[in-house]
């Protein structure tokens, strides 16, 4: 289970989330879910970095819209996230992502999530 984090931030390991996603039903009414959820929140904005710097040709559409839900959806239950991850997504994201819808509107609520009055960003 410490090992998955890091095999989710290779990018299009679609047989990775699956395994995570069976581990947080599984933790679903521990003490350990937020953890762990903080540990998929990073390996997913890793994963969309290392998505977006390797594939600049948006070629791999469907992969990144499922990561960018994904983020949306921990990130609002997360409600925070490490500067540094967050950094990074928006500076690569912006850099080959500009254009593309879903980018722009997970981003758009990731921000005002991310920067509201009492957020440590």
């Amino acid at each position: 289970m410490d090992c998955l984090p890091a095999a989710l931030e290779r990018a299009g390991n679609e047989e990775s989330w699956a395994v995570a996603d069976a581990i947080s039903t599984v933790l679903k009414n521990s003490e350990e879910l937020h953890s762990w959820r903080r540990h998929l929140l990073s390996a997913c904005i890793k994963g969309l970095v290392a998505m977006y710097s390797s594939s600049k040709d948006e070629s791999k559409q469907e992969v990144e819209r499922s990561m960018l839900l994904r983020l949306e959806e921990l990130l609002c239950v997360v409600e925070e996230v490490d500067p540094d991850d967050w950094c990074s997504l928006v500076k690569t994201g912006l850099k080959y992502r500009y254009r593309d819808e879903t980018f722009l509107r997970v981003l758009n609520a990731a921000s005002q999530l991310l920067y509201k009055k009492e957020s440590s960003l």
